[in-house]
């Protein structure tokens, strides 16, 4: 999810865990990942925060219905924790 554009802010350490505990009892072992990349081009750049999760494979479901099933609840899981880390603490995004 690009954690950025919608809080204006990278996600701190403490929200992470946060997103780790929601997740955690859905999909077993998780890796979190929060990064930021730079994309540039000749015509401009962009800099995005990014929080990317990873589940091991032998967690999702094999059944194309299941594993559907499956990442609709993590992405849901995920939203929840967006709009919660969002709400708290937002930094206003300006136009450079």
């Amino acid at each position: 999810m690009n954690f950025g554009i919608f809080a204006g802010r990278d996600a701190t350490a403490a929200e992470l865990e946060e997103l780790g505990k929601l997740v955690v009892p859905e999909a077993g072992e998780v890796s979190i990942v929060s990064e930021q990349r730079h994309e540039m081009s000749d015509s401009g750049e962009v800099v995005l925060h990014q929080v990317r999760m990873a589940i091991q494979e032998d967690r999702v479901p094999e059944d194309r219905t299941d594993r559907s099933d499956f990442t609709e609840r993590l992405v849901t899981l995920a939203e929840i924790w967006a709009r919660q880390c969002i709400h708290e603490r937002h930094a206003d995004v300006t136009e450079l």
